[in-house]
C-alpha cells in the first residue's frame, strides 16, 4: 500500500483483538470512521455479535470472528479470515487483555501464565502472522496496547503488570527490527480510562474491598480519561507512526517521575501497598467485577463509579 494512503489510514484494513467491548471496541469504531474496514475478534460470541451490530448501525464496514487469542492457532485463523474478507491486512491492533486484581498471596501461577498468554504470547503470535504479508505489500502498522502498569509495577496487579512490561519491551524491540520494512510499531501506554474495565476485571483476596479501590480509581475523573478520547488519540498516533503514546496527564507525570526518581516512586508504591487489603482468612479467587460490586454494596463507591458505569453500558460491558 502506498505511504500516502497509509498515512491517512483511509482504506487500510485493520484487525483489532479484544474488540467486542471497552477500549478495543472504541478503537475499532474510530478506525472504521477513518475509512478502514475492520475485523473484530473476541471470545464471547454474544458480545461480539452486539459489537458488530453496533458498528454496522453506524454504517461501518466490519466483520467479526469468535476467537480465543490464547489458542496457538488463533493468529493464523484471524489473518486468513481478515484477508479473505477484505483482501489484505494493513493494521494490527493488539488490544486483548485481562485484568487480575489482588494481593500476591491470593494469586496462583496459573494467573500469571494466563496474563502472559493473553498479553504477551498472543500479540507475539499475531505479529508473526501479519509481518510476512506486510513485508510483501511494502509496509504496515502494528499498534500494541500496553499500560502504565507496563512501566511502573503497581501492587495488587502483578500478573497484569508483569505481562504488560513484557509487551512493552516486545513492542519497542519490534519497532527497531521492522523499521527497515516500513512497518511502524506504536506502543500505547494508557493510564486509567473510563471504558468500563472495572466490571470486567477479576478480583482475588477480599474481592469486594479490592473492587472498591480499583473501581474508584478507574472512574475518578481527575485520574482517568474518557475512553472515546483515548481511542481517537491511539488511532491518530498510529496514523502518524508515532513510536509511543502515553495517555492521561497523570500517566505522563508518573512515567517522568519514575524515570527521574525511581527509588522515590518505589517508596511511594510501597506505602500504597500497605493501605491495600490483605488476602484475608479465606481468599476469594477471580471474582468478576460485577459480582464484587454487588457484594460490596457501597453507595459511596457507586457514586464515584457513575461515569465509568455509564461508559460500561455504552461500550458493551453491562454493569
Amino acid at each position: 500500500m502506498a505511504r500516502s494512503s497509509l498515512d491517512r489510514l483511509d482504506g487500510g484494513v485493520a484487525l483489532v483483538t479484544g474488540s467486542s467491548r471497552g477500549l478495543g471496541l472504541l478503537i475499532a469504531r474510530e478506525l472504521g470512521r477513518q475509512g478502514c474496514p475492520v475485523m473484530l475478534c473476541a471470545r464471547d460470541g454474544d458480545e461480539l455479535g452486539r459489537a458488530e451490530s453496533m458498528l454496522r448501525e453506524e454504517g461501518l464496514d466490519v466483520r467479526s470472528l469468535v476467537c480465543d487469542v490464547n489458542d496457538a492457532r488463533a493468529a493464523q485463523r484471524l489473518v486468513k479470515a481478515t484477508e479473505a474478507a477484505f483482501g489484505r491486512l494493513d493494521i494490527l491492533v493488539n488490544n486483548a487483555g485481562v485484568i487480575q486484581v489482588g494481593p500476591l498471596d491470593a494469586m496462583s501461577e496459573a494467573d500469571f501464565r494466563d496474563a502472559m498468554e493473553t498479553m504477551y504470547f498472543a500479540p507475539l503470535r499475531a505479529v508473526l502472522a501479519v509481518v510476512p504479508g506486510m513485508r510483501e505489500r511494502g509496509g504496515g502498522r502494528i499498534v500494541t496496547v500496553s499500560s502504565l502498569g507496563g512501566r511502573i509495577a503497581a501492587p495488587h496487579l502483578l500478573p497484569y503488570v508483569g505481562a504488560k512490561f513484557a509487551t512493552a519491551g516486545l513492542s519497542e524491540g519490534l519497532r527497531a527490527e521492522l523499521a527497515a520494512d516500513d512497518i511502524s510499531v506504536t506502543t500505547v501506554i494508557p493510564g486509567l480510562m473510563r471504558t468500563g474495565s472495572h466490571v470486567a476485571a477479576e478480583f482475588s483476596g477480599q474481592a469486594d474491598r479490592e473492587y472498591a479501590w480499583f473501581a474508584a480509581a478507574a472512574g475518578f475523573p481527575v485520574l482517568s480519561m474518557d475512553g472515546e478520547r483515548a481511542a481517537r488519540a491511539i488511532v491518530r498516533a498510529a496514523a502518524r507512526r508515532r513510536p509511543e503514546l502515553i495517555l492521561t496527564p497523570v500517566g505522563k507525570a508518573v512515567v517522568r517521575l519514575h524515570g527521574l526518581a525511581p527509588a522515590t516512586t518505589t517508596r511511594a508504591l510501597t506505602v500504597a501497598a500497605r493501605w491495600l487489603p490483605e488476602s484475608g482468612e479465606a481468599p476469594q479467587h477471580n471474582v468478576p467485577g460485577r459480582r464484587a460490586a454487588r457484594t460490596l454494596g457501597s453507595a459511596a463507591v457507586n457514586r464515584i463509579t457513575t461515569l465509568n458505569d455509564r461508559a460500561a453500558r455504552r461500550f458493551n460491558q453491562p454493569v
